[in-house]
């Protein structure tokens, strides 16, 4: 099995219970997560040694972040500690019509405040096979978005393959902030994950595909990712291909182009949703997981479909399978009966 670095924020999610709304809620249910920390924890469910790297506060709520991911076995040996704040997002989980909706506060938190000096990356990428970042760090702070390019740096000295999913949030930055800092970073990559939105706004890609009203066929997709390859020398460019009928009911599959081939994953009809957050973090570890240990292409992103599919019906941010789970569902056992 391989050994992966990942860099980020971990945050505390407060989320109103069930389908309840934020104002109608007296308390709230309480998870720890985030795109790189999620992406940490289903690779190291599937044997891999996965380390996550951020800056928290020495407080107890920092230590309670750490300790959500040490259960799982995630190595956390490079966190740096100080700062004052772990950053907080509320969740209200949509149903039906009534979308999902997520409110940040996460301003002033200790890995947005982090600088360079805060890791020693030469260090931290001795003997890895892997480093993934998401668009979400850079978007965090100047200093974060200068963190990931002097870890990518290392990482790229090491001899390290380096994934970014470009995770686009209009909520921390626009399209003209994002392309001024993405498009530079994407020299260091080796593997692109993304969706139409990340591509368009991350990078001036669009693809010809009508997504709102659910017109995902993957011809509209092909002539972008070529041109991705071609202009940032990407070894493999992946996108997730969402079609939303309701909140609660979502087509799902995914495209991924070599350089030279394209392949279109099984399409999954998930209904209900239980909890969509964290599906396309549980997506880019089933493509790192397949890759980093030596899975061909159509594999990791059968893999990858199949393993986000099961995390839509998992509460909370992480994706709680494993490797059996995952390859049962791939061979097509998906009618739900219980197993004893």
């Amino acid at each position: 099995m391989a050994k992966i670095v990942t860099f980020g924020e971990i945050m505390l999610r407060l989320s109103s219970p069930g389908f309840s709304r934020i104002v109608q809620s007296d308390s709230f249910d309480v998870n720890y997560g985030g795109g790189e920390a999620n992406v940490a924890v289903s690779l190291q469910n599937y044997g891999n040694e996965a380390f996550f790297v951020s800056k928290l506060p020495s407080h107890e709520v920092g230590q309670a972040a750490i300790n959500s991911l040490r259960r799982f076995g995630v190595q956390t040996n490079f966190v740096a500690r100080g700062g004052e704040r772990v950053g907080i997002y509320y969740l209200e989980t949509g149903s039906s019509l009534r979308p999902s909706k997520v409110i940040y506060d996460r301003k002033y938190s200790s890995i947005s405040e982090a600088t360079p000096d805060d890791f020693d990356f030469d260090t931290i990428f001795q003997g890895v096979d892997w480093f993934h970042w998401s668009g979400i760090t850079p978007a965090l702070s100047k200093s974060t978005a200068k963190c990931v390019e002097k870890a990518c740096i290392a990482a790229k000295k090491a001899g390290v393959i380096i994934s970014c999913d470009l995770n686009y949030r209009k909520k921390l930055w626009t399209p003209e902030e994002a392309r001024s800092i993405m498009r530079p970073l994407m020299q260091y990559v080796d593997v692109c994950i993304g969706n139409e939105e990340d591509a368009e706004n991350c990078l001036g890609f669009c693809p010809d595909a009508d997504v709102e009203n659910g017109q995902t066929d993957a011809n509209g997709y092909m002539d972008i990712f070529k041109r991705m390859a071609e202009e940032f020398d990407f070894k493999y460019v992946v996108s997730t291909l969402r079609e939303s009928f309701s909140a609660t009911h979502n087509g799902w599959k995914a495209l991924m182009y070599d350089g030279k081939e394209f392949y279109e994953s099984r399409r999954y009809d998930i209904n209900p949703i239980v909890d969509r957050v964290g599906g396309g973090d549980s997506f880019s570890a089933g493509i790192i997981h397949g890759l980093a240990n030596g899975k061909p292409m159509e594999w990791a992103l059968e893999f990858a479909v199949a393993a986000s599919a099961l995390k839509h019906s998992i509460p909370g941010d992480v994706n709680l399978v494993s490797i059996a789970e995952v390859e049962s569902l791939m061979a097509g056992n998906c009618n739900g009966r219980v197993q004893r």
